[in-house]
């Protein structure tokens, strides 16, 4: 082949390569509505994050928040993946690659690795099944919903162990003040110093502890009541709203204007409330949702006023865009799928200073996403 030829050919390719790109940031845009040309949109990144080294995989991953320098924080499960995605972890090797990804993973916006580390360990709990992630003021928050996971653990951001609050293996139900119940997720509110959590895959409450102590604060459930733990009967999409939250109580999310939101997940719903739990409101979602319900997990827009509810919903696969005011859905991002911009069981979600989003998903997913704000 002519140098000319070799040259004609690389173009080409070039072409096709920036023709796929824009396609691919194209097909997964959220549509503007009419008249309703303020409502945000995204495009996927499909080269987020950059590949990991030493031959590293990344299992279901269960969490994700970014803290305020931007970094972007995931926490996944590398006792998800199977001796053939570990093939070279075997005994002998199966294959060339891969080995697990520790637990916790800090990325840059850009998608390079900056530091990874967790798993069990003396002298603390670490969680069966790890779940919930949150940074706040140097410290990284953990939870678990694995059997027998009543705890949640503080650490710093490069891992060095500070506190738990609560322990493995003990619980005795909904109004427990000393242990949680299989935790689902938590929020640092730094300007109180607590730590509200959702909990959550045994318990059905919202309980909260100061974050320099672990002492308890207060809990509550739905509509601001005592939980119980008595059976509760079906979901019914037609019946009267329970009075109590499903398991699991699935998401916690302090606003800037002091309201907390919970995300009642088989109930298809999220409910807010009042700092000391005094119930506010409530709105539902896709009401005939079945099995593991519709809202998942919520994050507020970075505006001043947080206009927007960023949804996941890891049952239909989307992420929906909410007017927090009305509690309206606006639009919506996604669908199943496996490619890049569509959900497999999409389970947590975050948001940077610009306005970019972070997905995660677990079952099969086993991925973390990041969606760019278009319109900033």
């Amino acid at each position: 082949m002519t140098r000319e030829a070799r040259i004609a050919s690389a173009a080409a390719l070039i072409s096709v390569v920036a023709l796929l790109h824009m396609q691919v940031h194209a097909q997964v845009s959220v549509p503007v509505l009419e008249g309703a040309a303020d409502i945000p949109r995204f495009a996927v990144d499909p080269f987020w994050p950059k590949p990991l080294p030493n031959d590293w995989i990344l299992g279901q991953v269960a969490g994700v928040h970014v803290d305020s320098n931007d970094r972007i924080w995931i926490v996944q499960r590398p006792r998800s993946l199977t001796e053939r995605e570990l093939g070279a972890s075997q005994q002998p090797p199966l294959s060339n690659c891969c080995v697990a990804a520790p637990p916790v993973l800090e990325f840059d916006p850009s998608g390079n690795l900056l530091r990874a580390w967790g798993g069990p360990a003396e002298g603390y709990d670490w969680p069966r099944n790890e779940h919930g992630i949150h940074v706040a003021d140097g410290f990284v928050w953990l939870a678990g919903n694995g059997e027998g996971d009543n705890q949640i653990l503080k650490f710093t951001t490069d891992g060095e162990f500070v506190m738990q609050i609560g322990a493995a293996d003990e619980n005795t139900g909904s109004n427990d003040t000393a242990n949680l119940g299989r935790p689902a997720d938590l929020f640092v509110d730094t300007a109180a110093g607590e730590v509200y959590v959702a909990d959550g895959y045994g318990n059905r409450r919202v309980v909260v502890f100061d974050a320099d102590t672990g002492e308890y604060k207060r809990h509550w459930g739905a509509y601001g009541n005592r939980p119980h733990d008595d059976p509760m009967p079906a979901y019914d999409p037609a019946g009267e709203p329970s009075q109590q939250f499903a398991s699991p109580v699935h998401c916690v999310y302090v606003s800037t204007d002091r309201l907390v939101y919970a995300c009642d997940r088989a109930n298809n719903r999220y409910q807010v409330f009042e700092t000391d739990g005094t119930f506010v409101s409530e709105a539902f979602f896709e009401r005939a949702t079945l099995l593991s319900g519709s809202v998942s997990d919520l994050v507020l827009s970075n505006d001043a006023g947080q206009a927007w509810i960023y949804m996941v919903d890891g049952m239909n696969n989307e992420i929906r865009i909410v007017e927090r005011m009305s509690g309206v859905t606006r639009a919506s991002l996604g669908r199943s799928g496996r490619l890049a911009g569509q959900f497999h069981v999409v389970h947590d979600i975050a948001v940077d200073s610009q306005g970019n989003l972070y997905t995660t998903e677990v079952n099969t997913g086993q991925r973390a996403q990041k969606f760019r704000r278009l319109d900033q």
